[in-house]
Order: C-alpha cells, then sequence, then structure tokens
C-alpha cells in the first residue's frame, strides 16, 4: 500500500480570471480537469490512497472525484480553514493517513505536469532509506525556483529559495515538486501554524542531521502556474509529448469532446482541445489552444496558444494570440488580442475595439 498527499490549496492568482470560478487544478487541461492526470498517473503508479489538502474553492473537488473509486483509488479531503503554507498543508493532511511512522509518503503538487517516474521514485527512497527523497530537474535558467545541490551520491547539500545574485547560482538542479517522506517526518512538522516545507522544513531538518536524497530525473517537467504553461501542458497532453491515461480520446492535433461542433472547414492543430457544446465556426483556425465547453469561436476568427474560457465568445474574424478570455466573455468581431491580454469573466469587448497596428 501507498499512501500520497497532494497539494491542490493554492489560489492559481497568476492565471486569473480563469481561475476566478475554478481553482487551478481543476481547470480543464485535455478534456479533463488538470487534477485527473495527477490522480491516474498516481494510480499507475501503484499509490492506493490520496489525502487531497484543499484551501481555495475547496467545495468544487469532491463532487467531481467522490471517493476516488472511478480512478482505482481511495480519495479523502482535508480542507484548510486558512492557508498554512506547503508544511503545514501536508502536517495538516496526515492525519488521514494510516500507515506507520516508517511509512512512505509520496506528496505532489496539484500543479505540475511531469513524466517522473513515480514508482521509480519511491522504489528509490525505499532503496535509499532517507528521511525524505526530492525529485529533482536540471532547468537553463533556475532563478524562479529552489536550488538543490547534492553530492556525488545524492545527499542533499542545501537548499536556495529562488536566488537573486549569480554567486547563489550554484547547481541547476531545482526542486520539483514532488517527494517521498518518512511518515515521522511529517509528524514533526508544527501543526499550529503556517509553515512552507521549501524555506523552514527542509532546511531544518538539513541543519539537525537529517538525510536528504535528491533523485535527478530529467523528464518532461512543466510547473502551471502561467496561462501559457498550462496551455502548453495541455497541448503536450493531447500531442501524447507527456502521458496521461486520463485524456479521453486518442492522442493527436486535436481533441474535439462529446457535443462539440467544428465546421468542416476549420482547422485545429497543435494538440487544440474544443469542450463539451463548444463551437468553431467556418473558416476558423485554432491552434495550441484550450476552448472549455460552450465557448464559441466564430467564423475566420484565429486563436492561437490561448485559453477560451466557459460560455466565452470570440467574434468572427477576432485574432486571439497567447491571451485568455474568462468565463462567459464576449469578444466583439475583428478585435485583435496578443502577448498575455487577458478579458475578465463575462466582460464584453465591442467589435473592433482593440486592433494592433503593423508596427505595433
Amino acid at each position: 500500500m501507498l499512501e500520497a498527499i497532494l497539494l491542490v490549496g493554492g489560489q492559481g492568482t497568476r492565471l486569473r480570471p480563469v481561475t476566478v470560478n475554478t481553482p487551478k487544478p481543476m481547470v480543464r487541461a485535455a478534456g479533463v480537469p488538470f487534477l485527473a492526470h495527477q490522480i491516474a498517473r498516481a494510480a499507475a503508479a501503484g499509490v492506493t490512497h490520496i489525502v487531497m489538502a484543499t484551501c481555495y474553492l475547496a467545495e468544487v473537488f469532491e463532487p467531481y472525484f467522490g471517493d476516488g473509486s472511478d480512478f482505482g483509488v481511495s480519495l479523502e479531503y482535508v480542507v484548510e480553514e486558512e492557508p498554512l503554507g506547503t508544511g503545514g498543508a501536508i502536517r495538516n493532511a496526515a492525519r488521514r493517513l494510516t500507515g506507520g511512522p516508517d511509512s512512505s509518503v509520496l506528496v505532489f503538487n496539484g500543479d505540475i505536469l511531469t513524466g517522473l517516474d513515480i514508482a521509480g521514485l519511491v522504489d528509490a527512497h525505499r532503496a535509499a532509506e532517507p528521511d525524505v527523497t526530492l525529485h529533482l530537474v536540471q532547468v537553463d535558467d533556475p532563478r524562479a525556483f529552489g536550488l538543490v545541490p547534492t553530492d556525488s551520491e545524492g545527499r542533499v547539500l542545501a537548499f536556495t529559495e529562488k536566488p537573486q545574485t549569480p554567486e547563489e547560482i550554484i547547481t541547476d538542479q531545482i526542486n520539483a515538486g514532488c517527494y517521498v517522506f518518512k511518515r515521522s517526518v511529517i509528524d514533526s512538522i508544527p501543526d499550529d501554524r503556517p509553515v512552507s516545507v521549501e524555506r523552514e522544513t527542509f532546511p531544518g531538518l538539513l541543519a539537525a542531521g537529517a538525510v536528504l536524497h535528491g533523485v535527478t530525473e530529467n523528464t518532461y517537467w512543466l510547473d502551471l502556474g502561467k496561462p501559457e504553461s498550462f496551455v502548453r501542458a495541455s497541448a503536450d497532453l493531447v500531442r501524447g509529448v507527456v502521458a496521461s491515461p486520463a485524456v479521453p480520446g486518442p492522442r493527436g492535433e486535436s481533441l474535439v469532446l462529446p457535443g462539440a461542433r467544428v465546421a468542416p472547414d476549420a482547422k485545429l492543430s497543435g494538440g487544440t482541445v474544443v469542450g463539451a457544446g463548444a463551437s468553431v465556426g467556418a473558416g476558423a483556425v485554432v491552434t495550441g489552444s484550450i476552448v472549455l465547453d460552450g465557448a464559441v469561436i466564430e467564423p475566420d476568427a484565429q486563436v492561437t496558444a490561448s485559453l477560451i474560457g466557459d460560455g466565452a465568445t470570440v467574434g468572427a474574424r477576432t485574432v486571439v494570440d497567447a491571451a485568455v478570455v474568462g468565463d462567459g466573455a464576449l469578444v466583439g468581431a475583428d478585435n485583435e488580442l496578443r502577448a498575455g491580454a487577458r478579458v475578465w469573466c463575462r466582460a464584453e469587448l465591442p467589435p473592433k475595439a482593440l486592433r494592433f497596428s503593423p508596427d505595433s
């Protein structure tokens, strides 16, 4: 039996307006809530019991996932009344675990897509018997992440959160957000206040002489904190760049869910998803994008690397490129949204309100 804690309490502020009505892990990627991919991959790796640590919009998780039986796992839910940080969330959720002090507990984040061999990480932890094992990946620019240097045998030497100077960048290995804890270590985390596992728990364990082991596996890894990353993750799942048992259809250039309507001469490519009840009009071109349920892409519109919210409308001949259109928003005909533009939920943009000149 392998137990896990799944951290899904964040507010997803960088993804707004997508996360105004939906917590980030429940936003649909490749046709299902992103969390479905996480749970399906964990189940495939042998996880049998998952405790979900929730906070923001906590009430939406259980109605979708229930007891987890549809995913082959047993699911429980723990709600934080106030945000407790990553360490506090882990400690709070641990009261639902059933294993003893020496049992292995997988801990992973609900906003990271990875091709990590989860079973291999657990096996490495059980073989080395450290207090904590961390999944590490190497990145070209580690400044936005937590650095984790290791020795030749994989023992963690230090933690540096988001280095600010060149002198602080002593490795390209970063904390990839997936861990295996010895249960007794989780029980040592304070339970009466917010705790950061990255800034407090891990450095504190090192200072106390605990053994932390790093496993560097340079597989697919993507932090879904920003809209462009979330859209890319969905496209990569649809195209099969990274595998997930939860994708509801064959891998390919597009995924059209039941009830969607796509005009015969519309073009879908790049891992585009068209949600249930959505429609794509004649001559429209949609590339590498997420079109959520009930959204409307009108004739001759062009949508690229963008997220179109539930029930939103993109008007005829409008160009949406690397942008987000919130739930229920109406973008009128002959507009241009580019380079990170965001239209708030239920906002209305009149026809020809926003255009870019060739020199802009």
